[in-house]
């Protein structure tokens, strides 16, 4: 649910704005964004459906901010990638770069 969450732009531009500044009126964030007010609201909604943000009705706004304890599956995930990520010399085939060259133009390599 958190991918699905964080898969479209407008939604990662919302967390950057949030991340930036602790916390935001909703007003605010439609005129970041630039969005309509209605689909703004829709991905506020979907955000704060999969945990990501809070919405505290302070009246007549709503005030969202970041749930950093959502976001720490996500910093696991990409920390474990990060980590077990090939050299940056040798593809993820195995392949040496020249090896995978010389296989484009035809020759072998030993």
């Amino acid at each position: 649910m958190l991918a699905k969450a964080l898969s479209h732009p407008a939604r990662i531009a919302i967390v950057r704005m949030l991340e930036r500044r602790q916390t935001c009126v909703g007003c605010d964030i439609v005129e970041e964004i630039g969005l309509a007010q209605s689909t703004t609201s829709e991905h506020l909604r979907i955000l704060k459906a999969a945990g990501i943000i809070t919405g505290e009705i302070e009246r007549p706004r709503v005030c969202y901010s970041l749930n950093p304890a959502a976001l720490q599956p996500l910093r696991r995930f990409l920390d474990t990638i990060r980590l077990s990520a090939p050299p940056a010399s040798r593809p993820v085939s195995g392949r040496s770069p020249e090896a995978m060259a010389s296989s484009a133009n035809g020759t072998k390599d030993n």
